[in-house]
């Protein structure tokens, strides 16, 4: 990055204090992420019935369930695995829904209606519905639940590296490239591809959100990462029920961290979005 999209970067951060928040936000799901589960204070699986559905105190900060497990470490716990889910089918479908969208955009064709339907038809279902059948089918594994979340982002990853490449297909980069020699693969990896990864880096954060409430959505029904393993959706879940007989905290804290998640990471996107727009630079 050149020093005058570093400091421009440095401008936005630092100017604009909804974006800070949400970077100093991601920094902290990040950490928690990573050295988490090293450091809270109880075992996340660990039952104690003598203690169960204790109210937040200074020794369990957030409480502890209906079997006597602390909220906060396990609510700590599950930011590895809630987070890993979205990134990894993030990242899927950055890989297969971009790379169709950049040959989608740069062939047109029989290529680019083939791609087209394949997206039409996936968006013709309710996309959570359709999450539900194939993990529903497959099995509730996490390798199935990042499968899922990936197939139900892909016409939305086609559609932008499609528009996006459309529009620079025959840039006057493009055709220099051409007429030095480069084959149509080269120059839409070599060319075209880094100069639309902006807006898909931009459009990986507002997935994200989406992709964590997805995960989460899933467990919630049954149809997620399964119990006791710590995860927000089903921690929702499981203390929906204490709600009405006012246990409120046992569904509160997660559900505030899933709420908190999704919110950083939308408002992370804005502010990428900032970043990258070159007629936001002064």
């Amino acid at each position: 990055m050149s020093d005058t999209a570093l400091g421009h970067a440095r401008h936005v951060v630092t100017e604009n204090p909804v974006t800070g928040f949400a970077l100093a936000l991601f920094i902290l799901f990040v950490l928690a992420a990573i050295f988490g589960p090293s450091l809270v204070p109880y075992d996340p699986l660990a039952s104690d019935t003598a203690n169960a559905l204790q109210a937040p105190s200074g020794q369990h900060w957030f409480g502890t369930d209906q079997i006597g497990r602390d909220i906060f470490s396990r609510v700590v716990v599950a930011t590895r695995l809630d987070l890993g889910i979205a990134a990894a089918s993030v990242a899927l479908v950055f890989a297969f829904g971009g790379f169709a969208g950049l040959v989608s955009g740069f062939f047109g064709g029989w290529v680019d209606q083939v791609i087209g339907r394949v997206s039409d038809t996936i968006m013709a279902f309710p996309l959570f519905v359709l999450a539900m059948a194939i993990v529903a089918a497959l099995g509730n594994t996490v390798p199935n639940i990042v499968l899922a979340t990936g197939i139900i982002n892909f016409p939305l990853y086609v559609r932008v590296a499609r528009a996006e490449t459309v529009q620079r297909r025959e840039a006057g980069f493009v055709d220099a490239a051409r007429i030095a020699g480069h084959r149509d693969m080269g120059v839409l990896l070599g060319q075209v591809a880094p100069n639309i990864m902006p807006i898909m880096v931009v459009q990986m954060s507002l997935t994200m959100g989406y992709a964590i409430l997805n995960a989460a959505g899933l467990s919630f029904i049954g149809l997620g990462v399964r119990a006791p393993t710590p995860e927000w959706g089903i921690m929702v879940a499981e203390g929906a029920s204490f709600i009405v007989s006012g246990e409120w905290w046992v569904a509160l804290f997660p559900g505030a961290m899933l709420m908190t998640a999704v919110f950083c990471f939308n408002l992370l996107g804005d502010g990428l979005r900032d970043i990258v727009d070159p007629r936001r630079r002064t």
